[in-house]
C-alpha cells in the first residue's frame, strides 16, 4: 500500500490496482494559501476513484471530473451537497462522459460502487465522512467530521457539537480501520486536539494520519509531546510536508 499526503486534507491511498483519491483541491483556490501538493501520475488502466466530502473549496474542485479525459477507469463519488446540474457541467467545460461516472451520495448511507464498499457519516460541518472497503482495507477519511469547539462561542453551542461528533464517531465503535484520516486544525486554539484525541481513544485504527492541519505541521510534534500513551503515538504518521509519500 502506497499513501500519498497531497496537501491540507488530500490524500491518495494506493492499492493493487486501485487508487483513492480523498479531498483534492488546486492549490490556489483557497484564497491566502498556496499549497503546492500534486496528484500522483496515474495509468490509463488503473481504477481511480475520486472522494469529495462537502462543497468546501478547501475540499471539492470540480475541475477533477475533467480527468476523464486523462484516466478512463475514473469514477467519482461525491457528497450530494456538491450536486451539480447538467447545464452547469456544460457551461463548465466539464465533459460529457463525466456525467456517468458521478456517484452522489448521503450521510448515514451504504453503497456498493464496483468493488469498494462506501459508508458515510454525517458531517459536523458539511457533507460526509467516508469509512471505505477496498481490497480488503477499510480506509477512513474524516472529511469536515470534527468536533468543532472554538474558544469564546459558548458552551451551549461547543456542547451541541461534541456531542454530535461523538455520536458518528459511536458508528466507528465495532470497526477495524487500517488508515485514518483525522482533523487537526490549529484554529481552535486550545481546543486543537479535543477531536483528534477522542478519535485515538476510541477508534480502533492502525495508522492515523493528522490533516486538515493549514500547514502548520509542527502540531503533529507537539501532539506527541503532550501524548504519554506509547501504543498511540506510535499510530500516528509524522505528516510534516506536501507531496509527502508513505509506503507501507
Amino acid at each position: 500500500m502506497k499513501i500519498t499526503f497531497v496537501h491540507h486534507s488530500c490524500f491518495v491511498v494506493e492499492i493493487e490496482d486501485v487508487a483513492l483519491v480523498f479531498d483534492y483541491f488546486d492549490g490556489e483556490r483557497v484564497n491566502g494559501f498556496h499549497f503546492t501538493g500534486k496528484l500522483p501520475e496515474f495509468t490509463p488502466e488503473q481504477k481511480i476513484y475520486f472522494f469529495a466530502s462537502h462543497s468546501h473549496q478547501d475540499h471539492f474542485d470540480m475541475d477533477i471530473l475533467k480527468l476523464v479525459e486523462r484516466y478512463p477507469q475514473v469514477t467519482y463519488i461525491i457528497s450530494k451537497d456538491c450536486k451539480m446540474t447538467d447545464r452547469f457541467l456544460k457551461r463548465h467545460g466539464i465533459p460529457e462522459a463525466a456525467k456517468n461516472r458521478i456517484h452522489y451520495v448521503t450521510a448515514e448511507s451504504k453503497y456498493q460502487i464496483d468493488d469498494l464498499t462506501v459508508e458515510t457519516l454525517r458531517s459536523t460541518d458539511a457533507g460526509v465522512a467516508f469509512l471505505v472497503t477496498a481490497c480488503g482495507k477499510k480506509i477512513y477519511h474524516a472529511g469536515d467530521l470534527h468536533n468543532w469547539k472554538f474558544e469564546g462561542v459558548g458552551e451551549l453551542i461547543n456542547g451541541k457539537m461534541e456531542r454530535e461528533y461523538k455520536h458518528q464517531l459511536k458508528k466507528l465503535a465495532d470497526q477495524h480501520i487500517n488508515v485514518a484520516f483525522v482533523v487537526l486544525d490549529p484554529r481552535m486554539g486550545a481546543n486543537t486536539y479535543l477531536g483528534f484525541s477522542y478519535f485515538m481513544r476510541n477508534v480502533d485504527a492502525d495508522l492515523v494520519f493528522p490533516m486538515h492541519m493549514w500547514q502548520q505541521f509542527d502540531l503533529v510534534e507537539k501532539y506527541k509531546k503532550m501524548c504519554d500513551n506509547r501504543l498511540m503515538l506510535e499510530r500516528i504518521m509524522d505528516v510534516t510536508h506536501e507531496n509527502q509519500l508513505f509506503e507501507f
